[in-house]
């Protein structure tokens, strides 16, 4: 493996591989989440054991600023059980055989993770929404002291141009944030 992981220590963080994010009927679809999915097989192999992937779910009574969030989006406002918040069935077995940490919140870097990836750990990032979820988290896992790779063609944005977006402005936390790409970290 590359750089980002040269102690074999690092953990692959999938973000929210949902149908809520991945169908094209949803409102919160991304375009180019189905490009990623080889990526994210191809990294979680490399990973086997130290594989967590995140879930979004929509809190039980939404506060604050949630509850307007939720008046914007009602359609998300479902159950956690309900098929949008399932895993994608291309990433299912992924799942299955991985962590996994539910949160209603964009940003999954809180105890539940912090529990199986330790205080400041190696995280690989990849998943969906990259203008969303993917830099909640690994904004505030770099703050908190995580050494954070972000393999860029493994995430998928709400559109082209808010993934670039969203990965110019992680570029900016060098060196607690890079970037990459799935042959660079594979080779």
């Amino acid at each position: 493996m590359a750089d980002s992981t040269p102690d074999g220590d690092a953990w692959l963080v999938v973000i929210d591989p949902q149908v809520i994010f991945a169908s094209p009927e949803s409102d919160w679809g991304s375009p180019t989440f189905a490009s990623i999915v080889p990526r994210v097989h191809a990294l979680a192999r490399e990973f086997a054991g130290r594989v967590v992937v995140t879930r979004f779910v929509a809190p039980t009574s939404p506060q604050g600023s949630w509850a307007d969030y939720y008046t914007r989006w009602p359609f998300a406002r479902v159950e956690e059980s309900d098929s949008l918040y399932a895993v994608v069935p291309e990433l299912a077995s992924l799942a299955a055989g991985a962590h996994v940490v539910t949160e209603p919140t964009f940003g999954k870097w809180g105890a539940a993770l912090r529990e199986i990836v330790g205080a400041t750990p190696r995280l690989v990032v990849t998943g969906v929404s990259t203008d969303c979820c993917v830099i909640a988290t690994a904004l505030a896992a770099a703050d908190a002291g995580a050494r954070v790779t972000v393999v860029s063609d493994a995430c998928a944005g709400s559109t082209p141009d808010d993934h670039a977006a969203a990965l110019r402005v992680m570029s900016l936390f060098e060196p607690q944030i890079t970037l990459t790409t799935t042959a660079e970290l594979l080779a």
